[in-house]
């Protein structure tokens, strides 16, 4: 067995799992605090705000990372203040973090509104008739009822961030055993010609997706038997 081979994947695997992971749970609670905050609310500004919420999804990944590299590189108008601080998000896994974050939000965030919306409202006005307060509502009543459809979007959301490449190539870089992703190291694979490693890192990130999506599908029927 070829155990440099065997690292080659490794190590890719392991930071697209990192990154996936911190991404994810980082969106869970901006997408959640979002949604609730505009879940049945109306009129222009709900709209806008709605909007600049779901854009991501349909910017190219190439425009995210420039905007990124604006809002947090060392002349950015975050970065600035974050270099100062000896914190550089720029060519770092922490970078390829906040990419994908900002990638794979709008996907939690329209499945948790969407959610959110759906819950019977009497059941919420009556808990407010009680006495509860909104806060109290939400973790109660509205999340608990709204956990299929947020639980959706995470995983949706995970298998998205495992996959990110155009985001995080501009902020983090392509450095290898330090912010090579899957998807970047696939990108590496084919551009050097060695189709063996690239066809190899390709089944890895199928497999990898597919099983992820499936036992998330699993769950969700299990969830509705009882």
């Amino acid at each position: 067995m070829d155990f440099s081979f065997l690292g080659l994947v490794e190590i890719p695997l392991l930071i697209s799992l990192k990154v996936s992971v911190l991404a994810t749970a980082s969106s869970l609670v901006i997408a959640l605090l979002a949604a609730w905050g505009l879940a049945r609310k109306r009129g222009p500004i709900p709209a806008l705000l709605d909007s600049i919420c779901t854009l991501p999804l349909v910017l190219p990944p190439t425009v995210l990372g420039y905007y990124l590299i604006l809002l947090v590189g060392r002349r950015g108008l975050i970065g600035s203040a974050l270099a100062e601080a000896g914190i550089n998000l720029i060519f770092s896994w922490q970078g390829a973090v906040v990419a994908a974050t900002v990638v794979v939000y709008p996907l939690i965030y329209k499945s948790a509104r969407a959610a959110l919306e759906s819950v019977d409202s009497r059941l919420e006005d009556a808990a407010r008739t009680l006495g509860a307060p909104e806060w109290r509502v939400f973790l109660g009543i509205s999340l608990p009822l709204a956990s299929r459809g947020i639980f959706a979007g995470v995983m949706l959301a995970f298998a998205r961030g495992m996959g990110e490449f155009g985001a995080t190539l501009m902020v983090a870089g392509n450095i290898p055993g330090k912010t090579q992703t899957l998807a970047l190291a696939i990108y590496a694979a084919f551009q050097a010609g060695d189709d063996r490693m690239a066809l190899v890192l390709v089944l890895v990130t199928s497999i990898l997706c597919t099983a992820l999506l499936t036992g998330a599908e699993i769950l969700l029927r299990l969830r509705r038997r009882h």
